[in-house]
């Protein structure tokens, strides 16, 4: 009998076999959709070693709408906003769950921040929920550098490591401390600068205002500014000793994302790219010596173009002036390895993927 029917039991075998092994594949993608200041952003990650931060980026794809410019102007998202919002989110989950087969607890749908201060976020939140029966999160503002933390320094170096976030209001980040019990401190980094904050800084100081296009008047007025921005920086190293006691050093932000395709011209799929303050100092020279280089580069190469679309040479000569006075107040730099971290955009999706893993301890 079992002979007669082998050919048959083979095959329910093979097939049980083949939906085993599919299920268990799906079990390790995972997809974001961050509805952000200014767009709809939707990330799908396959993770092979969340310890690690081992993952490949299956999928990426935005959508601008300018939110947080709604929100400013009237303290609410218009009606359109979240009409739009929500028939977006429907399309794409339909569309990553027929693509990819994921676990719905594996997909994660959050907010920016600005939106807890839009009056009718409730409205979207709704809409959102009963299209899709899921939940909608706002991003925790006052969690933001805890969830930079997380996501951007691979599990396996929280210990060993910490991170500067080079935004355009604040620069931020931190570093995890090890406690007893297996129980984990995470201590917040933060300086008041930012690529846009240190650039409105330094025009201020232009007292004909005549001159405030000039480019060697404002280069001029950065480097006396700079005096100002390292006190401020080597008081936040001062501040935290045990940042002396840290091998790595993991970098991000818009400053690092310029430097870097400006610099390297990166178009690497690692997602750590090693760097060294000679190579940030040998940059500096050229955003103030020779930007044509630069805007040469960009006729031929859109990452490039995309840089310099984002922001002017003003922006990135602040930009990294914070990024060089940083590098230059950390002790024993030389000891250090560096590190960008290249696909920021997935950093949230990465530290909730950590939270819910039984392999990292985010018990801090």
């Amino acid at each position: 009998m079992l002979k007669k029917n082998k050919p048959q039991v083979l095959f329910f075998i093979l097939l049980n076999l083949f939906f085993t092994l599919n299920s268990f594949a799906q079990k390790s993608i995972y997809a974001g959709i961050e509805i952000g200041r200014r767009a709809i952003k939707v990330s799908v990650v396959d993770v092979n070693n969340i310890k690690k931060a081992d993952y490949k980026i299956l999928s990426f794809w935005t959508e601008r709408i300018p939110f947080a410019d709604h929100i400013s102007a009237s303290g609410k998202l218009t009606p359109e906003d979240i009409n739009k919002t929500s028939l977006t989110i429907v399309d794409q989950l339909k569309k990553i769950k027929a693509d990819y087969k994921m676990l719905d607890e594996n997909i994660f749908i959050v907010a920016a921040p600005v939106f807890a201060s839009a009056s009718n976020f409730d409205v979207l939140k709704s809409k959102i929920t009963s299209l899709t029966s899921k939940e909608l999160e706002i991003l925790d503002g006052t969690e933001e550098a805890k969830t930079l933390v997380k996501g951007a320094i691979p599990p396996v170096d929280y210990a060993n490591a910490f991170l500067l976030d080079i935004g355009a209001q604040t620069t931020k980040g931190g570093y995890i401390d090890e406690l007893k019990d297996n129980k984990l401190e995470f201590i917040p980094l933060e300086l008041d600068f930012g690529t846009m904050t240190l650039t409105d800084a330094v025009e201020k100081t232009v007292t004909n205002k005549s001159q405030l296009n000039d480019m060697s008047t404002y280069q001029e007025k950065s480097f006396d500014f700079n005096p100002k921005l390292r006190k401020k920086t080597k008081e936040l190293f001062d501040a935290n000793p045990l940042l002396m006691k840290k091998d790595k050093l993991y970098l991000s932000g818009g400053a690092v994302w310029a430097f870097s395709t400006l610099y390297y011209d990166e178009n690497g799929k690692d997602h750590y790219i090693p760097l060294t303050l000679q190579d940030v100092i040998d940059y500096d020279a050229i955003l103030k010596n020779n930007f044509g280089k630069f805007t040469n580069l960009g006729k031929t190469n859109k990452e490039m173009a995309r840089v310099l679309s984002t922001y002017d040479q003003k922006y990135l000569i602040s930009a990294n002036n914070i990024l060089v006075t940083c590098l230059e107040s950390i002790p024993n730099l030389e000891t250090k390895k560096i590190y960008f971290v290249k696909e920021g955009q997935v950093t949230w999706l990465i530290s909730y993927i950590a939270d819910r893993s039984k392999k990292v301890n985010t018990n801090f």
